[in-house]
């Protein structure tokens, strides 16, 4: 095996550990979130839920994103986060280090329930992730 073919293998060996870091990072920073994620619980409102209420769609709006940040919001309702970990996890397993990746939720309610809004979170979800974000990227990166 030639030396060029050596630091070849090395190079990829290099770039498939360093985008599997990063999206071990991703995945974990959108489970916090999804896990961190209020579900609506008209027993705790002041007021009354609409007609056919059921919580859960701010955990479904977690949308995963590569070069630019998703727009829109979605109609999924998932209480438990489930199918949302699952399609972020999807999403996340095709990225690779050096492109721009988001993480967003759209719902026009997200600012208000990340700054209190909720008695399920009251600091918040994206702010208590970012503190916990070097204590994620060393777990994953000892992996």
């Amino acid at each position: 095996m030639s030396f060029s073919t050596q630091i070849q293998r090395f190079v990829d060996s290099a770039q498939s550990d360093i985008d599997n870091t990063v999206r071990g990072i991703e995945l974990k920073i959108a489970e916090s979130l999804i896990d961190m994620s209020p579900v609506g619980n008209p027993d705790l409102w002041e007021g009354s839920p609409p007609p056919g209420y059921v919580g859960g769609r701010f955990r479904g709006n977690w949308q995963f994103s590569i070069g630019k940040a998703a727009s829109g919001t979605l109609s999924t309702i998932d209480a438990n986060g489930g199918a949302t970990k699952s399609k972020l996890a999807d999403a996340i397993s095709k990225a690779v280090s050096g492109d721009v990746h988001f993480i967003t939720n759209n719902l026009p309610y997200s600012l208000e329930l990340e700054y209190g809004h909720s008695s399920q979170a009251p600091n918040g979800m994206v702010r208590l992730t970012v503190a916990r974000f070097q204590s994620i990227v060393r777990q994953i990166a000892r992996k």
